[in-house]
């Protein structure tokens, strides 16, 4: 059946009313819902999303789902192992069955995970988020979307579920590794970039988790969180306001974890008072994997699924994943009144608005042919120009806690010397990946030996392989020494006496990704304390007893403490779960190849107790010397990461020490490479009230720009700072500008800011409208 909403002459908005005008009720709540076959595979063992099979209780088969369309298909690549070939065959016979089920033959979205690359098997595997956030690069984190949503694309998939734009405020919690940090103008900025690449391919975004997941209580997995109104505003929302407002984000997936006892997928306040009425958001909110389905059983907000589905709905929930459950109850409870029926049109016209925005029901003139899928099934999903990105992101994202000077090593210097390789990570090439990585996500529930011959699906150098190629005149003794987890130290001894015996031990410590208490980090792996897994702690110290100097390495998904350990080590560089090129990376790192350039986007804790810290925290969130015997400074701060050489900050400048409430302030400041080395350095601004009506952070990042500068080289880095870069949550819950006088800081680091001084603001109160400015752009001048 076609009709004018297959006219491409017509507006959207035109096409729409025809469309919806034509729909029964059945019709439109079947755009709200989703399948997901699951293919029950005898050899797979474990779960790929929370609570999947008590949640799975009831799921329609697809051709009983089908029947008056279907809003989306469910992960048809990222499910079980299927080459290109497969799974773009599957994904095309399921769209042609939704097209001719439904009188309208409107097609599905396809929706895929992507949060470290496409989750498919044989797809890139990228560096993790934290990574990203280590880079301090929007515009490399955009070019690595764009490849990211051109392969999907290639293979049929509309939509992709990242990025995740949670603030990490407690490091325990298992998927701190699929966040971008501790910081909000960090996580939004890289998050925004993350976006504009992806949807400059075609396909959409989704940010992930709205809203506060991240600060769940004790850093466990779904647990509540206990957060006030104005903390939520000036900390958890600011990313996602970013992306929708700066990016267009195009889909918005809701949170778990209930914020003071409500369920963000029944939040009115959040799904539409927020996001659209006040930010302007005007694309689909998605329901998380059975968010709905939690109402009842986990939230218990609601009597049963219909009272969920009706909750949800209301609130302004779009589209319930991964399946329909719930919302197959529409129909009725609008026919016995329990619904408003424009309900269901607002959230029908959502979903067909981005139908017709991604060309789904374009017929050309005198064609009988609606939309079919195009689908390349000769894709490489992980192709030489994937990889050679790949290894980019994780040379930057790849950070230099600590160096006496043993860094780099120099082949050349090292040749004919020994160098021990110990540790779990140097050899185990799945610890380079996050837990949505596709060999951790889907691989892993698989016996040894169940994809003979294929391994990984993909090529991921270890870093023993790497030291090998980086390292060729130099002879490697390798040592385990203990594995990622349990209590097995026999290793220990063997490990020890290679490094006596070696001119230098390069010791690899730190996770393993998986899923639901599968791994040490990952979805559901959340940690009692910062302490490294297993009894990796007791191997480093071990081998830092041998009197070698150690160079100490760890992969991970979240900081760990390293007080006692870091002190005594010749280096300390740390990787965020690198990707499928991450061993090189380090290895590029190690031996000088490249220049250090990543920076901490969340501190590194001194000790394994004392959870939660964060440097975004008001004077009583600091040390308090005399008043409690616990100090939260971390060894290592955020934003900290070292070079090869000396750069120097100099010449702060303000273009006016006093602006109005409403004005802006241009900041310049002079970094000049003092080495013989070239340096890649991040410029990082901060600003902190002097006095306001609230407690707020001593410090926070308001400005960063990423440079590089050759030996002997400086640039002048200005930056643009608009008042509404100083607001904050009143004590009326009104956002405002306050006069006074806010001290700024330049420097490396958000507790090494050698340059610093005041600005004055004047003028009355100013409340700070919708449209408030999110971003301070920064110039970098030419070289002198």
């Amino acid at each position: 059946m076609t009709g004018p909403w297959n006219d491409v002459d017509l507006s959207p908005e035109q096409r729409l009313a025809a469309l919806l005008g034509q729909m029964s009720l059945e019709e439109k709540v079947s755009q709200l819902g989703a399948h997901w076959e699951m293919r029950n595979d005898e050899e797979a063992q474990g779960e790929v999303a929370p609570m999947e099979d008590a949640m799975s209780a009831g799921k329609l088969d697809f051709e009983d789902e089908i029947v008056d369309g279907l809003g989306h298909l469910t992960r048809t690549y990222g499910t079980v192992p299927l080459s290109v070939a497969e799974g773009a065959r599957d994904l095309r016979e399921r769209q042609r069955a939704v097209i001719a089920a439904n009188r309208f033959g409107i097609p599905a979205i396809a929706h895929e995970e992507c949060l470290t690359g496409f989750t498919a098997f044989q797809a890139t595997v990228y560096p993790t988020s934290l990574a990203w956030g280590a880079t301090f690069d929007p515009a490399l984190v955009e070019e690595m979307a764009a490849r990211i949503g051109a392969d999907m694309a290639a293979v049929g998939v509309q939509q992709g579920l990242a990025p995740v734009l949670d603030v990490v405020r407690d490091a325990r919690w298992g998927r701190v590794e699929e966040t971008m940090g501790e910081d909000p103008y960090v996580v939004g900025t890289l998050g925004s970039a993350y976006v504009r690449g992806l949807q400059r391919a075609g396909v959409m975004a989704t940010l992930k988790h709205f809203a506060g997941y991240a600060a769940s209580t004790a850093g466990r997995n779904h647990a509540p969180v206990h957060l006030g109104r104005r903390a939520l505003l000036d900390l958890i929302l600011v990313p996602f306001e970013m992306a929708v407002r700066e990016a267009g984000a195009a889909s918005v997936m809701n949170s778990y974890a209930d914020i003071d006892g409500e369920a963000p997928a029944a939040s009115r306040w959040l799904l539409t008072e927020v996001l659209r009425e006040t930010w302007g958001f005007t694309g689909t909110v998605v329901a998380d994997y059975w968010a709905v389905a939690f109402l009842e059983k986990m939230h218990r907000v609601a009597e049963d699924q219909a009272h969920a589905a009706r909750l949800a709905v209301a609130a302004g929930l779009d589209i319930e994943l991964p399946h329909t459950g719930g919302y197959r109850t529409l129909v009725q409870q609008v026919r016995e009144g329990l619904v408003e029926e424009s309900v269901i049109d607002t959230a029908a016209r959502r979903v067909l608005r981005q139908k017709l925005a991604l060309g789904m029901l374009d017929v050309e003139d005198g064609s009988e042919d609606g939309w079919q899928p195009e689908v390349d099934e000769s894709r490489d999903l992980d192709s030489p120009g994937n990889r050679a990105l790949a290894r980019q992101v994780a040379q930057r994202s790849v950070v230099l806690l600590a160096n006496d000077g043993v860094l780099p090593l120099e082949p050349s210097a090292w040749s004919g010397r020994t160098v021990a390789v110990i540790g779990p990570s140097a050899g185990e090439a799945r610890t380079m990946m996050g837990c949505y990585s596709f060999p951790n996500h889907v691989l892993a529930k698989y016996p040894a030996g169940t994809f003979a011959g294929q391994g990984l699906g993909i090529e991921v150098p270890t870093i023993l392989d790497a030291l090998r190629s980086g390292l060729p005149g130099t002879t490697l003794t390798p040592q385990q020494g203990c594995a990622i987890t349990g209590e097995d130290r026999s290793g220990i001894p063997a490990a020890v006496e290679a490094a006596a015996a070696a001119d230098l031990a390069v010791v690899t410590v730190g996770d393993l990704a998986g899923m639901f208490g599968a791994g040490t980090s990952g979805e559901g792996c959340d940690v009692e304390d910062l302490r490294l897994p297993g009894v990796q702690h007791e191997l480093v110290e071990a081998v830092l007893g041998s009197g070698t100097p150690v160079v100490l390495v760890l992969v991970t998904g979240r900081p760990y403490a390293l007080g006692g350990l870091a002190e005594r080590a010749a280096a300390v560089v740390q990787a965020f779960f690198p990707g499928e090129e991450g061993g090189p990376a380090v290895v590029d790192v190690l031996t000088g190849a490249v220049e250090p350039a990543g920076r901490l986007p969340i501190g590194i804790p001194a000790r394994a107790g004392g959870q939660p810290v964060g440097y975004l925290a008001a004077p009583l969130g600091q040390h308090s010397q005399g008043v409690s015997n616990l100090d939260p400074t971390p060894l290592y701060p955020f934003g900290h990461g070292l070079g090869y050489t000396e750069v120097e900050y100099s010449a702060l400048e303000l273009s006016s020490a006093e602006i109005s409430v409403d004005g802006t302030v241009s900041v310049h400041v002079s970094v000049a490479n003092r080495g013989q080395r070239p340096a890649e350095e991040v410029v990082q601004l901060y600003s902190g009230d002097q006095v306001a009506s609230v407690a707020r952070p001593v410090r926070e990042l308001i400005g960063y720009a990423r440079l590089r500068l050759e030996p002997g080289e400086s640039r002048r880095v200005s930056f643009s700072v608009h008042a509404d870069r100083f607001a904050f949550t009143g004590l009326d819950l009104r956002r405002i500008v306050e006069p006074g006088s806010t001290d700024l800081w330049v420097g490396r680091s958000s507790a090494d800011t050698p340059l610093h001084a005041e600005l004055r603001l004047t003028g009355q109160t100013r409340e700070v409208g919708a449209r408030r400015v999110l971003t301070t752009p920064a110039t970098i001048g030419p070289a002198s």
